[in-house]
């Protein structure tokens, strides 16, 4: 006597594979969105580096005296 549960169904392989692509659209979408945080992140990194490198090579500026109205 045959498995009933073993049998191929075509409808359950018609919904798996419509579910499969939906999961798939999603995951890239999060993919995405991560990959493009990842990049904003090294970018602002690089620029404080750079910012905090470079301004030890700045002369400090001398201050300007404000006149008094006396």
């Amino acid at each position: 006597m045959s498995n009933p549960f073993a049998t191929k169904n075509p409808f359950m392989s018609m919904w798996l594979s419509g579910a499969n692509k939906v999961a798939g659209k999603g995951r890239g979408l999060w993919q995405a969105a991560a990959r493009q945080q990842q990049s904003a992140m090294f970018r602002e990194a690089g620029k404080m580096a750079t910012s905090f490198w470079t301004g030890a090579l700045k002369t400090p500026s001398s201050r300007k005296r404000r006149k008094t109205g006396k």
